[in-house]
C-alpha cells in the first residue's frame, strides 16, 4: 500500500469514527490532507448526535455502519483492533482487498515518522499529560500535533468542540500510548514519558515488561519517582526525574508549598539542575494533578523547554472534558462532576480530591465492560470502599454494552456485593434511567455527585441532564 505517512494519496475510512481513539486520528489525517469517510454504531443507535453532526459539517462523509461506505480497494480501512471481522466494512473490506490498518498502527505510523516525537505512558494520567506537554509546547511556539483520547478544552471552540487531536506541523508528534493492547510496543519516541503502573487490563506482569521495553525504547526518559513500579523500571536509567514527595528528583516540589483547593491547586515548582524555583497555579485539583503537571514539566525539559517556561504555559491550561470536570452546582449547593475514572487508579485519584473537600459523595460507576469488570472487580470494589467513608453512597449500574458477542458473565451485582461486604453504602441499579430517579431522589444540598466511567460519551450528557432536574 502507498504509505500511511502521506494521507492525501489514499481515501480513508474510519470504522468507529467517533470512538475516543479514532476520532483524533480522523482529524489529524483529514489536516494533513486526507480524505476521510467513516461509519459508526453510535451513530446508528443515535448516541451523541451532536458530535456526528460536527463531524458531517467538517468534511468527514459518513455512512451507515452496513459496509455501504467501503467501495473500492484503494480505501485504507482503519478499525480498532478491538472491531470483530463480522462487522459490515471489514467484510466488505475483506472481499475488496482493501489495505487494513489498526488504530494503533496508523498512529505509531504517524509518530514514528515525526523528527520529533514525544509519548506518554501509564495506567493513569496520560491524557491529562499529554494535553497538559502539548499545550506547553504549544506555547513555547513548538507547532506540535497532538494525538490524545480527551477532549482539549485549550484547543476547543465553538468551532470545534471536540479537539482530542489538534494539528499543528509535521515535526513534532505528541501522543498519549496505549499499554491495553500491547500496541505500547510499536512507539520508538525521541521522549518517552512514564507516569505509573498499576493494575488495568493486563495483569502486573505483563505490563512490567510492556513498560520496561517502553522506556528502553525511547531516546530520553521522563520518570516517575512516586511510583515504586516506575521507579524499580528507571533503575540504571539515565533519565529526567520528578517527584511531588521526593526531592532528589529533578522536578520537585517545594516542600510545605502544595495548596489543593476544590477548583485548582498551587505549589513551588524547582528545577534541580539549577535550583530554580517557579511558582505552579493550575486550574484542576487534586495531588495527582500536581503530579500530572510535574510530568508535564519534566517531559518538556526533556524535549527542550525550560521549567520556567512550562511552569508558565500551565497558568493557563484549562483541563480536558471528562476529566474532573464540574458541569455545575444547583442552587442547594449539590455539584455534578463527571469524570472518565474507570480503573482503580483512576477512580481513586478523584475519590481522593473529593473526600478532600466537606460534604457526602454520591458516587455512580458505570463499569466500561464485562472483561474489565472481571479483570478489576476486586480492586475496584476496595477503591470505592477504602476511598469512601460511611456516608457516602455508590451506586453502580450495569456496563456498557453496544453489541457484539463480548462474553456478558459476571456483572455489577459482584462489585456492589463487595463493597457492602467491606461495610460501606453500596447499590446495584441495573438501567441509568433508574440510577437518575435515584439519585435525584436522595441528593441533598452540599452532596458531590460523580458520574464515572469510560467508552460512553453519553455519561456526559446523563451529568447534564442529571444537573438539569436537581436545578
Amino acid at each position: 500500500m502507498d504509505t500511511p505517512l502521506k494521507p492525501s494519496a489514499r481515501p480513508w475510512f474510519f470504522c468507529g469514527i467517533g470512538g475516543s481513539g479514532m476520532l483524533p486520528l480522523a482529524q489529524i489525517v483529514q489536516g494533513l490532507g486526507g480524505t476521510v469517510a467513516g461509519s459508526d454504531r453510535s451513530r446508528d443507535q443515535g448516541r451523541t448526535p451532536d458530535k456526528f453532526a460536527w463531524l458531517a459539517d467538517h468534511g468527514f462523509t459518513l455512512f451507515p455502519q452496513d459496509g455501504s461506505g467501503v467501495t473500492s480497494p484503494d480505501q485504507v480501512v482503519v478499525a480498532s483492533a478491538a472491531v470483530e471481522d463480522t462487522v459490515p466494512e471489514i467484510v466488505r473490506a475483506r472481499a475488496l482487498g482493501c489495505d487494513r490498518m489498526t488504530r494503533a498502527e496508523l498512529n505509531s505510523a504517524l509518530f514514528n515518522a515525526a523528527p520529533a516525537s514525544v509519548a506518554i505512558a501509564g495506567t493513569s494520567g496520560k491524557s491529562t499529560v499529554t494535553a497538559m506537554l502539548g499545550w506547553i509546547l504549544h506555547s513555547a511556539g513548538r507547532a506540535p500535533t497532538i494525538m490524545n483520547g480527551a477532549v482539549m478544552k485549550n484547543f476547543a471552540s465553538a468551532e470545534n468542540s471536540f479537539a482530542s487531536a489538534h494539528v499543528g506541523g509535521s515535526e513534532l508528534y505528541v501522543s498519549e500510548v496505549d499499554e491495553s493492547d500491547g500496541s505500547i510496543a510499536l512507539y520508538r519516541p525521541a521522549v518517552g514519558v512514564l507516569l505509573n503502573v498499576s493494575l488495568d487490563h493486563k495483569s502486573m506482569d505483563e505490563l512490567r515488561l510492556l513498560f520496561a521495553d517502553f522506556l528502553r525504547a525511547s531516546a530520553t526518559c521522563a520518570v516517575n519517582l512516586d511510583d515504586p513500579e516506575v521507579k524499580a523500571l528507571a533503575q540504571g536509567l539515565d533519565a529526567i526525574t520528578f517527584s511531588v514527595s521526593d526531592p532528589s528528583a529533578r522536578i520537585s516540589v517545594e516542600p510545605g508549598s502544595a495548596d489543593y483547593g476544590m477548583s485548582g491547586l498551587s505549589a513551588v515548582v524547582t528545577d534541580g539542575s539549577d535550583g530554580s524555583a517557579h511558582r505552579l497555579s493550575l486550574a484542576m485539583p487534586g495531588r495527582h494533578n500536581l503530579a500530572n503537571a510535574l510530568a508535564a514539566i519534566a517531559g518538556a525539559a526533556a524535549a527542550g523547554v525550560a521549567p520556567s517556561e512550562a511552569v508558565a504555559a500551565l497558568t493557563s491550561f484549562r483541563g480536558l472534558a471528562r476529566r474532573f470536570d464540574v458541569i455545575g452546582t444547583s442552587p442547594g449547593g449539590i455539584t455534578v462532576i463527571d469524570d472518565f475514572g474507570h480503573n482503580p487508579e483512576k477512580c481513586a485519584a478523584t475519590l481522593r480530591t473529593l473526600k478532600q473537600h466537606s460534604g457526602r459523595v454520591i458516587a455512580f460507576f458505570q463499569p466500561h465492560g464485562y472483561g474489565p469488570l472481571r479483570q478489576m472487580g476486586l480492586e475496584l470494589a476496595d477503591t470505592f470502599a477504602r476511598e469512601l467513608g460511611p456516608n457516602d453512597v455508590t451506586i453502580i449500574c450495569d456496563p456498557v454494552y453496544f453489541g457484539g458477542t463480548v462474553d456478558r458473565s459476571g456483572g455489577s451485582q459482584d462489585l456492589v456485593a463487595a463493597i457492602s461486604a467491606a461495610g460501606r453504602s453500596a447499590e446495584y441499579i441495573a438501567e441509568r434511567a433508574a440510577v437518575a430517579d435515584r439519585i435525584a431522589a436522595i441528593a441533598r444540598d452540599g452532596d458531590r455527585i460523580a458520574i464515572m466511567g469510560a467508552r460512553d460519551d453519553t455519561l456526559t450528557e446523563f451529568a447534564r441532564d442529571l444537573l438539569a432536574r436537581l436545578r
